[in-house]
């Protein structure tokens, strides 16, 4: 497998003007990238992170100190290319242990013109993020670039806020997603498939693969549209449930899938992930606002206010729901935070809408919350958003061990 160039040196410049020197692994010729810089607390899983549509736009740190000790691989892949703008790590693997893996991660940065930073004090950085918030951040290997003009860079790059990205991300065409989980079926809690198969149409505002393969393993014929599609051509599907996806940027920006989903609230049984959670509360009129530095990681602790009862779950955001503008519009809340009390999940008592913030479908992270795409196949049948008895029942059967009957 091909190394990092040995002195390649790079350069992580942050609007409040430190500078992180380190070596460069991935793309290693001379560029500069500004985006804004946030990290991940997840222990593995990196590729995921790499290729999950939601980081466009970012630089991610990564607090784990070492990573790429287990390579790459096609089949960890959540998307068909590397989504973050740059990737820093304390210390970046030089050897591969794993009979899954394919290349390495200096290869697979490097085919793909990604920046890699290694050898900096990623704890240093993180620190920075948590205590002042997010930063914009300016990732370079250009040499003949100086530490102040980086910095200048860093300060005048655009930042998230006001930013459509999921035009970037989103496809451009309708297809049929058929790949369910495989061999990745978890052992434990096995739910049959829907019968008779459901109709989803999935509205793609950077869709994770593994949320796909969930609803196709669960029995849903899916559907994938992009962020744009009108409400009359969804309608025109005759779908039994709608689901919307994960994705970046400024959820208040997104504009042409908000509008679709007002045109759609209450005519199509609906499920929200992430940014498709901000994007279905703001079609009901409630408002978003940009967390300090966001939830990143495969460790959040989420509380289901209806059954008292708590997962570990998967995360990726930068924004959130404000509770009060939802409460005020109809919808309640399902699920929060236990580190910062944001909403993490809510339904509409009259309508059959309910959608969170964290994602069940993990890759990377723990399964606590797979029970909720039980929960969509139930809505469809009966119309109704879950409550927290349908809920509880949904996570119970899914917590037997073995196979299950449904």
């Amino acid at each position: 497998m091909p190394a990092p160039a040995p002195h390649t040196r790079a350069r992580l410049a942050l609007a409040d003007g430190q500078v992180f020197a380190g070596d460069a692994f991935g793309h290693t010729g001379p560029a500069t990238v500004a985006a804004e810089v946030c990290f991940n607390t997840s222990m593995s899983g990196y590729q995921e992170v790499l290729t999950d549509a939601s980081y466009a736009g970012q630089i991610v740190v990564m607090t784990t100190p070492m990573i790429g000790n287990y390579g790459v691989n096609v089949e960890d892949l959540e998307s068909d290319r590397v989504q973050v703008s740059g990737f820093v790590v304390r210390e970046n693997s030089p050897t591969q242990s794993s009979f899954r893996s394919e290349t390495s991660l200096h290869a697979f940065l490097a085919e793909r013109g990604v920046i890699g930073l290694t050898g900096v004090d990623t704890r240093a950085i993180t620190k920075t993020l948590r205590v002042d918030g997010a930063l914009n951040g300016v990732i370079s290997t250009d040499p003949a670039t100086h530490d102040a003009a980086l910095v200048a860079a860093a300060r005048a790059a655009p930042g998230l806020v006001g930013r459509n990205l999921v035009a970037g991300v989103s496809r451009g065409q309708a297809l049929r997603w058929e790949e369910d989980l495989g061999r990745w079926l978890p052992v434990q809690g096995r739910v049959p498939a829907a019968s008779p198969r459901k109709t989803v149409v999935a509205i793609d505002c950077g869709a994770k693969l593994n949320i796909l393969r969930h609803l196709v393993d669960r029995g849903c014929d899916v559907t994938v549209v992009p962020h744009d599609t009108p409400a009359a051509a969804i309608l025109e599907r005759k779908p039994d449930g709608l689901f919307v996806s994960n994705g970046p940027g400024d959820p208040a920006a997104v504009t042409p899938t908000t509008e679709t989903l007002g045109a759609l609230h209450g005519r199509v049984p609906t499920f929200g992930i992430c940014l498709g959670h901000q994007l279905l509360a703001i079609a009901a009129g409630a408002t978003t606002s940009k967390l300090k530095f966001g939830h990143r990681g495969g460790n959040q602790p989420v509380q289901n206010l209806g059954t008292g009862k708590v997962e570990i779950t998967s995360q990726n955001h930068g924004f959130a729901v404000d509770r009060e503008s939802l409460a005020a519009r109809g919808a309640e809340p399902t699920h929060v935070n236990l580190n910062d009390r944001t909403l993490e999940g809510f339904r509409h008592a009259e309508e059959a809408v309910f959608a969170v913030q964290y994602h069940p479908e993990a890759s990377p992270g723990p399964h606590d919350a797979r029970y909720l795409f039980d929960c969509f196949i139930e809505m469809m049948d009966s119309g109704r958003s879950p409550d927290a008895e349908a809920m509880d029942r949904a996570q119970r059967r899914r917590n037997r061990p073995g196979d299950t009957a449904a």
